[in-house]
């Protein structure tokens, strides 16, 4: 009979069929309890310290995550002025970028119409300058 935990690193145990890794998949559904763990995957556990291993991690993450969730945390002095001053600063941002969008568009409509306004009164000026011209011709 093979000496406790000398199977180490070995898939199966004793010809009973039952894998580490097999193991390792009904593990976390024992330790939640809702899975019961049958005879033989009883003694697989006891023989092999690979799975009382795996046991031990999920039993010492189960209690982790246990005392997570009555645990309350309080934030880090200064913490909660950070987030504001991060958000109003991201705010204000979103902000001067909704003016200037808008701004930027009033410009450029401005100077279309400056230009065409400027247009229009070179072609009118040149028209009566053209017109002046042919009546002093005709004088």
């Amino acid at each position: 009979m093979p000496s406790r935990g000398s199977n180490v690193g070995n898939p199966t145990r004793n010809g009973s069929g039952l894998t580490c890794a097999s193991v390792a998949a009904a593990l976390p559904g024992i330790v939640e309890g809702v899975a019961v763990a049958d005879l033989e995957l009883r003694r697989h556990v006891d023989a092999c310290l690979r799975c009382q291993a795996e046991l031990a991690q999920y039993r010492k993450l189960l209690k982790a995550l246990h005392q997570l969730r009555t645990e309350v945390l309080e934030p880090a002095p200064g913490v909660l002025a950070d987030i504001f001053t991060t958000l109003e600063a991201a705010s204000e941002r979103r902000a001067m970028r909704f003016l200037l969008g808008g701004r930027r568009a009033a410009y450029v409509g401005g100077i279309a119409a400056a230009t065409a306004a400027g247009a229009a009164g070179a072609f009118v000026l040149a028209t009566r300058a053209r017109h002046r011209n042919k009546l002093r011709l005709a004088s």
